[in-house]
């Protein structure tokens, strides 16, 4: 049997530093007068509780993990502290069930951020910061999760990037400690420079904080029901298409640039495709626009480039209603929400670098068919990889897709139009936030859905922020074998 008493202790240690997390928001609500205070309060109590008995129950037993114990305290560790972070939701009252709850800390724990919450604009100040904040301690574990976990489960490909870890040629510190705490600093110097930008561009000091927090976690909650269409700012719109980018962006990469490697990012071929998929999606929905709906070209740049920067980037803020956009426009929506960003970012869906071994993978077979003697070696960013990394992107991508089918599928089942099902399905694996269509699409939000939908949704935000195979794999019988 697995010994499961280390992963239930880390467990505990999460949930007393998510109660300290709870009493931001409740010191918050003291100083401006809220009465909500309280609900963070009870919840803080709840978790703390709970967190201590867990650790004191199993002292002792937190030490190495071995890899069984390391696939189950990703997911457990995913699924327990979103349970408790959805209990300031409860106490509240801002939301009828615990199901309305859990779907709004899970989506903002895995930066996901799709809503079930609505009028935003008359919230308590603590819940808005509460929301953003669970988006910006979600997007430092996903982080986290992708450089030290990841590639070490061997999970999609993510083996390819486990040298900028553990060679000690090819570290970018001398310890794991080291590099997390480097990691800390920039997601940290990022985040205050964001929320100073957006200030001096004239959106207001608690909007933006709460959407820095949400810009560089790529996440998109937002604390007003219209997202960044409230502000009516070309000007904040073009700081967040930067701020996104660069939270999609392998955070590692920053690292290397204070350790005295300026050029690290434009030498870095992920972020090279990163850009150019931003750079030609946006002008051909620009050229789009300005040919078919006649819009200005600043107007047409300006919200092209900063919507397809949110969907791409998985972040999920809408300035406008690209609904209305026309076909060529919703369907090139409907297939970059399956992008992603670069590997070691925020960012969800399939990801750059997965893409590119497709590519890589499939000249090679080219190649190999009009010469099938020649020695075609497999490179990526200058560095030969071996044959079990296409596979696993294979693998990955096929039970990506297969996911997202099997939910859609599900989702209508349950009465949702194909629209709102597919995008849904989409959009919660991919962790982007919204949809498309009327019901669910940048103008709307998931309330009115059925409770059933709403967990099923729950079940593929967690399972696309875990990249899928860490969660399947605790499906299997061989898994939990002697």
């Amino acid at each position: 049997m697995i010994d499961i008493r280390p992963v239930v202790a880390i467990l505990g240690t999460l949930l007393l530093g998510l109660a300290a997390a709870m009493l931001i928001p409740m010191t918050v609500d003291l100083i401006m007068g809220s009465a909500d205070w309280s609900s963070f309060a009870v919840g803080a109590l709840v978790t703390a509780f709970t967190g201590g008995m867990l650790v004191f129950a199993f002292r002792g037993n937190i030490h190495g993990l071995e890899l069984r114990q390391a696939f189950l305290l990703t997911a457990f560790a995913w699924v327990g502290v979103s349970a408790f972070a959805a209990l300031p939701f409860i106490f509240s009252h801002l939301v009828t069930s615990y199901t309305d709850a859990f779907f709004e800390a899970i989506s903002g724990l895995t930066t996901t951020g799709s809503t079930v919450i609505e009028h935003l604009d008359s919230m308590p100040p603590g819940i808005l910061l509460w929301r953003a904040l669970l988006q910006w301690l979600g997007g430092f574990g996903i982080i986290g999760m992708a450089i030290m976990i990841l590639p070490y489960l061997r999970v999609g490909g993510m083996q390819l990037f486990q040298t900028e870890s553990s060679d000690r040629s090819d570290r970018v510190m001398p310890r794991p400690g080291q590099t997390v705490a480097a990691i800390i600093t920039v997601y940290v110097g990022l985040t205050a420079v964001c929320a100073l930008a957006y200030d001096l561009a004239g959106m207001g000091s608690f909007d933006a904080i709460t959407h820095a927090f949400a810009t560089l976690s790529t996440g998109g909650y937002s604390t007003h029901d219209a997202s960044f269409s409230y502000f009516d700012s070309f000007t904040l719109q073009w700081i967040g298409v930067v701020f996104m980018a660069a939270g999609a962006t392998p955070f590692l990469l920053y690292v290397r640039m204070i350790k005295g490697e300026p050029l690290a990012l434009l030498r870095d071929s992920q972020t090279r495709w990163f850009i150019f998929v931003l750079a030609g999606t946006t002008l051909a929905i620009t050229a789009w626009r300005m040919v078919y709906h006649e819009a200005p070209l600043h107007q047409a740049l300006t919200e092209v480039a900063f919507n397809i920067t949110s969907i791409v980037t998985t972040t999920g803020f809408a300035s406008t209603d690209y609904n209305v956009w026309g076909a060529f426009a919703v369907v090139s929506f409907l297939a970059l929400t399956l992008v992603g960003g670069c590997t070691g970012s925020t960012s969800g869906a399939i990801k750059i670098f997965r893409i590119q071994i497709m590519v890589i993978t499939a000249v090679r077979l080219l190649k190999g068919l009009v010469a099938p003697r020649a020695v075609l070696p497999l490179r990526y960013n200058g560095k030969s990889f071996d044959e079990e990394v296409p596979a696993s992107v294979l693998v990955f991508v096929f039970l990506f897709v297969a996911s997202v089918g099997m939910l859609a599928l599900a989702l209508s089942m349950l009465g949702l139009d194909p629209m709102t099902a597919i995008s849904g399905a989409a959009t919660a694996v991919a962790n982007v936030g919204p949809g498309l269509g009327e019901v669910i699409g940048p103008s709307g939000n998931f309330a009115g859905l059925p409770e059933a939908a709403k967990w099923l949704l729950s079940a593929g935000m967690l399972l696309g922020r875990l990249e899928l195979m860490t969660v399947f794999v605790l499906l299997t019988p061989y898994f939990w074998r002697q």
